[in-house]
């Protein structure tokens, strides 16, 4: 058990040095630190994005040397389940499902001008 533990929590570590990588895409998921957790071949996110908002699961197939992404609903229902996904598109595969959407520097600008005002 305790390796399974330990390979865990080394997958949720790699998957985070992948994500950080681009900190300037996701710092705008709006993570809750306090959410964030280790699962079974990866970790779980808590996001806030003009896309989705909820929880992202993102493991890794170490089969096939490639990632899995689940987003799950604030009620934990599945919501989509993208696979196979190579290790240089997963920041923008997880950008594209959380927060990129069509209108996105519109709505980037009128949440600055919402939150200048309260």
């Amino acid at each position: 058990m305790e390796n399974n533990t330990n390979r865990n929590l080394e997958l949720a570590n790699y998957i985070w040095e992948i994500l950080k990588t681009r900190i300037e895409i996701i710092m705008s998921w709006g993570i809750d630190p306090g959410k964030a957790r280790v699962i079974k071949n990866g970790m779980e996110l808590h996001v806030m994005g003009f896309l989705h908002k909820g929880f992202v699961q993102i493991t890794l197939n170490e089969g096939a040397d490639l990632f899995e992404i689940t987003l799950l609903s604030e009620n934990r229902e599945t919501v989509k389940f993208i696979d196979s996904i190579y290790l240089d598109c997963l920041v923008n595969t997880l950008d594209e499902n959380i927060e990129k959407c069509e209108n996105y520097e519109q709505r980037v600008s009128e949440y600055l001008r919402e939150t200048q005002i309260s």
